[in-house]
């Protein structure tokens, strides 16, 4: 009993502002200068804590911003946030009352990896790996509405998720329908430019602020008898955001009012951009920049290897060695697939596997370069 009395206060002591979270209720509580000392010291609670229990990793370091900032911004649980996909969540889960629960991940009787209905009302959907988060917020997003009680619908997605023939489905679904939506592609792929970074993150809260969006508005009202001029202008607007990011234009063709890339490791400017996008109409779709393992050395350096993790020693930052027979197991499968993969293109049927999609976790790491 002496024990456990011991390793909480220290653990009050060392996380002295995440212990006070219990629920997101009490991050709203906090002042906005509070922020990156809480960022910071998820960030430190979900490295010891995974390296204890193992799980996902390197995911849920680099969404440590942009779940502080979700959560301070919206009124969850009333407000509908679903992740997609799911181990980005981990420190969803942590400032949703399952902090002290966090050792007890993926083990029996203990947290689920991915967000589940079942164990919190903050977790929308139980979800893994699906790209369905899109489809499934445009549908509570259209029963918010019929609700009538400004509820918010949020969908974080990540880059991968997003190559999903399902989720350019529903983009296209949702832009038909304008229906009140904001999606969040949490793209990990580029590094971000400081320079390019700033300039974004000016234009983020200048195009997503109150001001431009009434005017934005009003021009559609005033030129709607003048095609020829609001095409002009709409067509002004996509060249300004393309300038900044050239893949904004799909997004706006799909009816989404597109925002950014802007950082999503700077928390105050997180804020910013999704308190005025907040109360925007229509479909939104935020691009924030993020880094996979942000904030700790070795997985910025292997983000792949430290994807998901076993248990390890992580003052160290080495990874266990894997055990020979499972090694040898892995290796076994992939010249099966590898195989298997090249005689199916010379019989009747064809299939598409893009490989660069099974680097993570290192099972098919070596067939990373191949398409077949």
């Amino acid at each position: 009993m002496f024990d456990a009395i011991v390793v909480i206060i220290h653990a009050m002591q060392k996380y002295s502002l995440l212990s006070t979270i219990n629920t997101p209720d009490d991050l709203r509580l906090l002042p906005r200068e509070q922020l990156p000392q809480l960022c910071d010291e998820l960030r430190a609670f979900l490295l010891e804590s995974v390296s204890q229990s193992s799980g996902h990793l390197a995911s849920g370091l680099g969404t440590v911003e942009l779940t502080v900032a979700l959560h301070y911004v919206f009124n969850t649980p009333f407000d509908q946030l679903i992740w997609d996909v799911g181990h980005q969540a981990y420190p969803h889960k942590i400032l949703t009352g399952r902090r002290e629960q966090m050792h007890t991940i993926r083990q029996k009787n203990g947290l689920h990896p991915f967000p589940w209905r079942g164990e919190s009302e903050y977790d929308v959907l139980s979800v893994g790996h699906s790209s369905t988060s899109i489809s499934a917020g445009l549908g509570i997003a259209i029963a918010a509405e019929k609700e009538n009680a400004d509820r918010k619908t949020i969908c974080v997605i990540g880059d991968g998720a997003m190559t999903a023939g399902m989720a350019f489905e529903a983009l296209n679904h949702a832009g038909s329908l304008h229906t009140d939506m904001l999606v969040i592609l949490n793209d990990n792929e580029m590094s971000i430019s400081e320079n390019v970074g700033a300039l974004n993150n000016h234009l983020a809260r200048l195009l997503s602020g109150s001001f431009y969006s009434s005017i934005r508005e009003g021009s559609k009202n005033l030129l709607s008898g003048l095609p020829p001029i609001k095409a002009f202008v709409k067509k002004t607007e996509e060249h300004l955001k393309g300038f900044v990011s050239p893949g904004g234009t799909l997004f706006e063709e799909l009816g989404f009012n597109y925002i950014g890339p802007i950082d999503g490791h700077n928390v105050d400017e997180l804020v910013s951009t999704l308190k005025n996008m907040r109360n925007l109409k229509g479909p939104q779709f935020l691009h924030i920049m993020t880094k996979k393992g942000k904030g700790y050395a070795p997985a910025e350096k292997d983000p792949i290897g430290f994807h998901g993790v076993p248990k390890f020693d992580h003052l160290l930052g080495q990874l266990p060695k894997k055990n020979c027979a499972s090694a040898n197991l892995l290796s076994r499968v992939r010249q099966l697939v590898v195989r298997n993969g090249g005689k199916r293109r010379h019989r009747g049927g064809h299939y598409a596997c893009d490989a660069r999609r099974l680097r993570h976790g290192g099972v098919f790491q070596p067939l990373s370069s191949a398409v077949f």
